[in-house]
């Protein structure tokens, strides 16, 4: 099924997320009416552009390697941040709200079309395009920096259940409570997709908004939950000593980082500027990023996002 055939659906909880992002932050990112609103700079000329993040430190952090490269090429730059899921900022993109964003091509991909299958990196790269043209959108070229979803728990329960697979946490369903973002219990990768392809159906879901972020670290590590969908790039991984359960059904497709605009807005310069950046962004580099932001330094993500520009030479 396309997104079409799912619009009022998509809207209302386009409005919800938006209702609760205003909530928490002060007002609604989308109309500059909270302090999630900023802009990077006046620029020197060459246009403008709005660009928006979701509601988790990547996805700030690389709106802000967006936002800054394009304000050194001569752009004036807004950022509208912390918008939501994509139920929110999909819409957004379309009705010309914010401009542009950055995303993850696997999700990016089921979410346009639910009944995509592609798992590999170069069969999400070639489905992709038609997907976002139907709904008015354009990628730009993805990087080689990928952040996946993943199955993950503590590293006694690891033991304690004999784990290694997310289908080896089937036989404990009654046992567990799982935390996730909200959309997940509904998405075709999430607790449905975990129920087709490893029979994985937790006992309990806990929907954390924060992205696998620091509420849903906490809930794992303090045994609020036994499982919890923690992105990839996640430092708590390495630090907590966390588990990543293996995924060899690929319920979880590929995740590479990629820009994603309204088509209208995709310029020769535009694209000449991201794609340079995008060649240059890594896993380890996503990593290192986040680290920085959301461990013990607590950097703001746009100055690691500007030190990370400048390090590359991307920036003068």
């Amino acid at each position: 099924m396309s997104r079409r055939k799912s619009t009022t659906l998509i809207t209302i909880a386009a409005a919800a997320a938006l209702t609760l992002t205003a909530c928490s932050g002060g007002g609604d990112p989308l109309t500059g009416g909270g302090g999630d609103d900023s802009d990077t700079g006046s620029g020197s000329g060459g246009g403008s552009i709005t660009v928006g993040a979701a509601n988790f430190p990547e996805s700030e952090i690389v709106a802000h390697l967006y936002a800054i490269a394009l304000e050194d090429a001569g752009l004036t730059v807004d950022t509208r941040l912390q918008i939501g899921s994509r139920e929110a900022y999909i819409p957004a993109l379309e009705d010309g709200s914010i401009d542009l964003i950055p995303d993850y091509t696997g999700n990016l991909l089921r979410f346009l079309d639910t009944e995509a299958t592609a798992t590999s990196a170069e069969d999400i790269d070639a489905a992709l395009p038609a997907a976002l043209e139907a709904e008015g959108l354009a990628a730009l070229t993805p990087a080689p920096a990928e952040n996946k979803d993943a199955v993950v728990v503590t590293a006694e329960t690891a033991e304690d259940w004999n784990l290694t697979t997310i289908g080896d946490l089937a036989a404990y369903n009654a046992e567990t409570a799982f935390a996730a973002n909200a959309e997940f219990a509904e998405r075709p990768a999430g607790l449905p997709g975990l129920a087709a392809v490893y029979g994985f159906e937790p006992v309990r879901f806990v929907p954390i908004a924060d992205g696998g972020g620091p509420a849903t670290v906490a809930a794992l590590k303090d045994g609020e939950v036994q499982a919890a969908n923690i992105f990839t790039t996640t430092p708590a991984i390495e630090s907590e000593g966390f588990v990543v359960l293996e995924d060899p059904d690929a319920n979880f497709a590929a995740q590479n980082v990629v820009p994603v605009l309204n088509a209208d807005e995709v310029t020769d310069e535009i694209t000449q500027v991201l794609d340079a950046l995008s060649a240059e962004l890594t896993t380890e580099d996503l990593i290192a990023l986040n680290t920085r932001v959301s461990g013990d330094e607590k950097a703001e993500p746009e100055t690691a996002a500007r030190e990370w520009l400048e390090e590359k030479g991307l920036i003068g």
